[in-house]
């Protein structure tokens, strides 16, 4: 099957890949094992040059990086260059930090000396969805390859371009070959791959089904796997929050990238006594935005990524309004050329609906009314998902509460959920396993190694110098 690049807000078929075969996948994934007994021998310090250059090419290019992220996928040409100055941002940080994450660690024991040493696992395939086409992987990439490991990228079959301009900043910015690659392969050859003993380890971001699948594959042969699937992200208000900011944060948190964002709010929890005045003020903000050409500077909402996406929220809006569902606005495409949703806002949700269950991707919001606290946090929990959490209150005993007992890998109280590279980003429950940024996230794809001597204590302290 061919690998598309289709203009979502026009339906043009850009440009179109064939899949690599098996001579070519088997070239790049010697090449991948190959690179990595260089790289892996590599300095810190020689790296970071290069990552930093990598920071550099992005920021110079932003404007032609965006025009690919835009056509490939749909998101606003702003939300598109702002990526490609986040992706630049975090390979800063990991160039700066990664020596000081991954330096040994003296552990004081009965030994002459003890320490942990930090080592790279080899090459790790990279499953990467279309929603944020360059920061999905520039997450990963950062860490991975500071540390030592090479990367293959498997990137969604609608983003090739994405996929292999990123491939070529990596190389112009003096990666050798095989440090990073794009596999231009469907879902098909990701088995294939997981399997080949040269790749060592495993990351995906997407849905709940290919987590699921790509898990199981590798924990069949003892492969390490980090996860970050589907989210329902609550959005809580009390009584006592700034009523202005969270209004305006909750439009905002709905519809970035188009809605279909893992950590876009989605459920939206709000204290009886202020639910009438909020539900209003929520439906006006969420009609005032512009929604069109994704290329235009003034667009907030560009199309879908896919025709099937746009079918299947479609199909989640009518079956959630036939079970009970309230539509205050929206509840239907955009007519004309693309894949255009209008912005939408459903209430009085029932249980049995797809809106209180699933993941909605698009810029469909679901309003909730609860009585207190504790009624807010149990329905934020209500649910299989737990990435991200935002919740609003001026209240510290409140605050305290959503942070000791929200299910989720973060919480934000008085701001909306976003990633950062100085931080742990991932989740719990359905919602994955395993951390991206920060420490912990170049952590992931190493090997732990405890070493023990015992011996001359002068001649053994060369060993960690």
């Amino acid at each position: 099957m061919a690998i598309a690049s289709v203009n979502p807000a026009t339906s043009e078929k850009l440009r179109e890949f064939a899949p690599l075969n098996e001579a070519e996948i088997e070239e790049k994934l010697e090449c991948a094992a190959r690179a990595f007994r260089e790289h892996r021998r590599t300095s810190f310090a020689g790296r970071a040059e290069k990552m930093r250059r990598v920071a550099e090419i992005l920021e110079r290019e932003k404007d032609e990086f965006a025009r690919v992220m835009t056509i490939e996928m749909g998101k606003p040409v702003r939300a598109a260059r702002d990526e490609a100055a986040k992706c630049a941002l975090v390979c800063r940080y990991y160039a700066e930090h990664a020596e000081q994450f991954l330096a040994d660690e003296v552990v004081e024991t009965d030994a002459t000396r003890s320490f942990i040493r930090y080592e790279p696992l080899g090459a790790v395939l990279a499953v990467m969805p279309w929603n944020f086409p360059f920061w999905q992987v520039f997450r990963f990439a950062a860490p991975a390859l500071m540390a030592g490991n090479t990367g293959l990228l498997k990137h969604a079959s609608n983003v090739p371009q994405c996929a292999l301009a990123i491939e070529d900043i990596f190389r112009r910015a003096g990666f050798p070959e095989g440090v990073f690659q794009t596999l231009l392969i469907g879902n098909e050859g990701v088995g294939r791959v997981l399997d080949d003993s040269r790749v060592k380890a495993a990351t995906l971001t997407g849905s709940e089904h290919a987590g699921s699948e790509v898990a199981s594959r590798a924990g069949k042969l003892i492969k390490k796997t980090v996860l970050e699937l589907g989210g329902s992200d609550p959005f809580i208000v009390m009584p006592s929050a700034d009523f202005e900011a969270a209004v305006k944060t909750a439009v905002k948190a709905r519809t970035i990238n188009n809605g279909q964002s893992c950590i876009a709010a989605k459920r939206f929890i709000v204290a009886a006594e202020i639910y009438e005045e909020f539900a209003r003020r929520f439906v006006a903000g969420m009609e005032a935005l512009t929604v069109g050409d994704p290329l235009d500077e003034a667009t907030e909402i560009g199309p879908l990524a896919t025709e099937s996406i746009l079918a299947e929220l479609e199909e989640q809006v009518r079956k959630s309004i036939e079970a009970g569902a309230r539509l205050l606005t929206g509840g239907e495409r955009v007519r004309g050329t693309g894949n255009f949703y209008a912005p939408t806002v459903l209430a009085d949700i029932p249980k049995k609906s797809p809106a209180y269950t699933e993941e909605f991707f698009g810029p469909v919001a679901l309003l909730f009314r609860v009585r207190a606290i504790d009624e807010a946090i149990e329905l934020a929990n209500d649910t299989n998902f737990g990435l991200g959490a935002s919740a609003w209150t001026n209240e510290e005993g409140e605050r305290k509460r959503f942070i000791d007992e929200i299910e989720a890998g973060a919480v934000f109280i008085n701001a909306m959920v976003a990633s950062d590279p100085r931080l742990p980003f991932g989740g719990v429950k359905r919602s994955g396993y395993g951390r991206e940024l920060g420490a912990f996230g170049i952590r992931e794809f190493v090997n732990i190694k405890t070493v023990w001597i015992k011996g001359d204590s002068d001649a053994q302290r060369t060993e960690t110098e």
